[in-house]
């Protein structure tokens, strides 16, 4: 009773410490929602103009001479956008322009024109281009005039678009404080997710469980993307291959499904409707796969509802398991509800209204960790249930087993205990066998519960004899059998006697014993010496009638 209430307080604080950190993450999702801009930043505010992707940019000043159609943003599916505008500079202050609502821009041109429509800077950068960022995680440029009124063009390219790029200018002192938010937020959750990975790919492999490896796919697909999306690989580790930002989760999504469905343990037999939903999602997502590989600029928005699939299916399956009773799927909701929440978020939206610093892809990255800090959560508690479970399993095995070689009334080793003890009973020692006299007198005459107390009174004055000297056994009915390491017949006689007579001290005046002693050293066969034992016992009880009667 008592290792069960503690099996209890322990998942009673694994339970707190999983709301605890719940809360953690929706303080965190909240403090992003309710960041304050910055008072400085000013969008950029202008014409969007859409090119062909062979288009040659002549240096136009007035992209309206191009001829090139105009659109309210770049699509997601990708190609060559021109943003015009126009902004005063003070020539005073270094301002940094950037882009809002998204860092998934293959190639950008900044080209800064004067009055006279002379070409004064040109800035460049994308996760696709080798130019050094200023800005660790960020596309800002520097832009260091004279005071006046100038004309920006920003060319964009990218074979896809995760929300639109919206261009915006700051001050250099006010964009260096107004991204560190995101900048730690990024750091954060990609080390996270870097740590988690490795854990649960060790757990994987020593488990040789496929939930582990799958879900530590399902993190090194999203680690790969956030880190190319983030700017995090391109600036630490030279790595610009653009498709990385996307072909990444059109397999992790593969492995997310079957990640949920071994996790809850979705089997034919037990969830055969979740269990056909598994295999059309898996379906749909090879479909997803199949578009992305044959139309490249559409492997975002495969991404997207891909995601948008996977997050549907282990919100479904946590919702039907947990109402059949699964104690993960439980656990499992929790962490879905939140990657459900956060997630819908990310995948819906195209940009952040009145937020310049951070993007959607924060917002993306923020769901996938809360959902991988929760699930290590969910892990954990399984660990703690296991936990519990062994030790209740060992200690239930331990009193079987105790039971098993114990004897019920005196509490004494049994027959079954006495085997394995001689198995280590030294050659000196001795085996004595004991037979209590005058049991049948006391039950015939005084009821079986006095003959018990004669039992119990004698078991308790030898042991008391004994001590750590050697051990008592009952070995059945009113025999007894003793193992006597130090091998001294003086010694274990005397302490029969004394024995016997704290049992008389008790009112037993009627009661005797007859013992036989053999030595370990008589015999290797310990069947033997306890027959040698059992023969002189006997053979001590007949002697001690034939004094009676003669007396």
């Amino acid at each position: 009773m008592i290792q069960g209430l503690s099996g209890l307080k322990k998942l009673h604080k694994t339970n707190m410490t999983f709301r605890m950190v719940l809360n953690l993450c929706l303080c965190i999702w909240l403090f992003v929602l309710a960041m304050p801009a910055s008072a400085t930043p000013l969008e950029l505010k202008g014409e969007w103009y859409k090119a062909a992707e062979v288009w040659d940019y002549q240096l136009q000043y007035d992209m309206s001479e191009t001829g090139l159609p105009k659109v309210p943003h770049p699509q997601k599916t990708g190609g060559v956008f021109l943003h015009q505008s126009d902004i005063h500079l003070d020539g005073n202050t270094t301002y940094v322009v950037d882009f809002k609502n998204s860092s998934v821009i293959e190639r950008f041109t900044h080209y800064v024109f004067d009055d006279n429509g002379d070409l004064v800077l040109k800035l460049t950068g994308g996760i696709s281009s080798a130019t050094d960022n200023p800005f660790m995680l960020r596309h800002g440029r520097e832009i260091k005039l004279p005071a006046g009124h100038y004309r920006i063009i920003s060319e964009l390219y990218s074979s896809f678009y995760l929300a639109q790029p919206q261009p915006y200018i700051d001050t250099l002192d006010d964009y260096r404080q107004a991204i560190k938010p995101g900048n730690a937020i990024v750091l954060i959750c990609i080390g996270a997710m870097l740590i988690l990975m490795v854990y649960y790919s060790v757990l994987g492999y020593v488990r040789g469980q496929r939930t582990d490896t799958m879900y530590a796919l399902f993190i090194a697909g999203n680690l790969v993307y956030n880190s190319m999306a983030m700017l995090v690989a391109p600036d630490l580790f030279g790595v610009h291959w653009f498709y990385l930002v996307s072909i990444p989760i059109l397999f992790s999504n593969f492995a997310y499904v079957l990640f949920v469905s071994s996790l809850l343990g979705i089997k034919r037999h037990i969830y055969r409707k979740l269990h056909a939903l598994r295999r059309w999602s898996l379906g749909l997502l090879g479909i997803f796969l199949l578009v992305a590989l044959l139309f490249p600029n559409w492997s975002m928005e495969m991404d997207r509802y891909g995601v948008g699939v996977i997050m549907s299916y282990g919100l479904l399956a946590g919702i039907v398991c947990s109402y059949r009773g699964n104690r993960t799927a439980r656990m499992y909701l929790v962490a879905i509800v939140a990657f459900f929440a956060i997630g819908s978020y990310a995948i819906t939206n195209s940009g952040l209204e009145g937020v310049y610093t951070i993007y959607i892809e924060h917002i993306g990255l923020l769901a996938v960790t809360v959902e991988m800090i929760l699930l290590a959560l969910v892990l954990a508690r399984q660990f703690a249930q296991l936990h519990y479970e062994k030790e209740y399993a060992l200690n239930q095995s331990e009193h079987n087993l105790q039971i098993a070689y114990t004897d019920a009334l005196t509490g004494l080793p049994n027959r079954y205990a006495l085997d394995k003890e001689l198995e280590h009973l030294p050659q000196s020692g001795l085996l004595v066998f004991v037979d209590m006299d005058g049991l049948k007198f006391y039950n015939d005459n005084f009821g079986h519960k006095r003959g018990d107390e004669l039992l119990c009174a004698f078991a308790s004055a030898m042991r008391s004899e004994l001590m750590k000297y050697g051990a008592l056994h009952r070995i059945g009915g009113d025999e007894f059998a003793i193992t006597f390491p130090s091998g001294d017949l003086t010694s274990i006689e005397t302490k029969l006697h004394a024995a016997m007579q704290t049992v008389h001290a008790q009112g037993f005046d009627f009661s005797g014993i007859s013992y036989g002693i053999a030595m370990v050293s008589e015999s290797a066969d310990r069947n033997v010496l306890k027959h040698l034992a059992d023969t002189r016992m006997y053979e001590h009880k007949r002697q001690r009638k034939k004094r009676s009667l003669s007396s």
